[in-house]
């Protein structure tokens, strides 16, 4: 395995950490600090970065960077099924479980949802309470709700 490499990308909603290798990326988190972008990403993270910034204008829906997340096998299918919630679209907690196919499992999957270790890409932000509500994002609700608003076809609509 080769060692990973790391950047700093700053975003509207705050300073990203990104970190990844040959392998792919393992990780995109949102720091609650102020941080400079890094001058000279490296190579194996420059596609990541220009993917999230597409993303961020409003140019990206869905991405095609290769990802390599670090956690449980459990965690890992989790995950994956988080992949599968279309941009603009959200899903409930207990929809997810059930469609992992164990609806006693809500309360694991949402434990798995809020340690996603790679931001945006994974899209935990599009999972919200069975009323509707913004429950639980490790990254803060109101980074959850612009994420929600950012995707919204409602937010993209033209008066004329």
């Amino acid at each position: 395995m080769s060692d990973n490499e790391q950047c700093f990308f700053k975003t509207p909603i705050g300073t990203a950490r990104i970190v990844g290798n040959q392998e792919g990326i393992s990780e995109i988190s949102v720091l609650n600090e102020e941080l400079d972008s890094t001058q000279l990403v490296p190579e194996v993270l420059l596609e990541c970065v220009k993917q999230l910034t597409e993303y961020f204008e409003g140019e990206r829906k869905d991405f095609s960077i290769k990802i390599n997340p670090k956690g449980t096998d459990f965690q890992k299918t989790v995950w994956d099924e988080l992949l599968n919630i279309p941009f603009g679209k959200r899903t409930t907690y207990m929809k997810q479980t059930l469609k992992l196919g164990n609806e006693k499992a809500i309360r694991a999957v949402a434990s798995a949802n809020g340690k996603n270790p790679i931001w945006i890409v994974i899209p935990c932000h599009r999972v919200v309470g069975s009323d509707g509500s913004l429950t639980g994002y490790a990254g803060g609700l109101w980074r959850k709700n612009w994420l929600l608003e950012h995707e919204s076809p409602s937010g993209q609509t033209s008066l004329f």
